[in-house]
């Protein structure tokens, strides 16, 4: 039985997918307000923060925390932003082409003339987001998202409310 027991132990950490933690000296960069393309940001909190034309292009940021803070003109193409917390952030001239939003919360979040060509927003929450000005938003993308009546959306567009 025991001898059961450490082949299983080996098989499942031989086969499971490795966990990638986050990069604390990669953190450190964008917190002091330099780029760090396709670095690993893992959980990284860079809420209050400010950053102003760095590129972020296929950076890992899943479950980062973005709360309340101020990003323009960042190049962030490819990047995965899977549950992360956007909340209340600001992101003007923001390039999120072919990012990852599945599952963010983007509530009270402004876009203003963000590009979301090929972004995924599935799950994600834009609740009392403004994507007015936004550009590249498909109505099938918004279709996998969901907003609520205070939820600004470019001239035509529409999203489902959230549950």
């Amino acid at each position: 039985m025991l001898k059961q027991v450490a082949i299983s132990v080996l098989f499942v950490g031989l086969f499971s997918p490795i966990a990638i933690a986050q990069n604390a000296s990669q953190i450190a960069r964008v917190q002091a307000g330099q780029s760090c393309e396709t670095c690993n940001l893992f959980q990284a909190d860079l809420s209050y923060a400010e950053g102003k034309k760095l590129n972020l292009a296929a950076t890992r940021l899943r479950q980062s925390n973005f709360a309340l803070s101020t990003y323009d003109d960042v190049n962030l193409k490819g990047a995965d932003l899977s549950v992360s917390n956007l909340f209340g952030a600001r992101f003007n001239r923001t390039d999120f082409t072919n990012v990852n939003f599945k599952r963010a919360i983007a509530v009270g979040t402004y876009f203003g003339s963000s590009n979301f060509a090929g972004a995924n927003l599935t799950g994600a929450n834009f609740s009392g987001a403004d994507l007015t000005i936004a550009r590249g938003l498909t109505q099938s993308q918004l279709n996998q998202a969901c907003g609520d009546a205070s939820t600004r959306l470019p001239k035509g567009k529409t999203i489902p409310t959230c549950s």
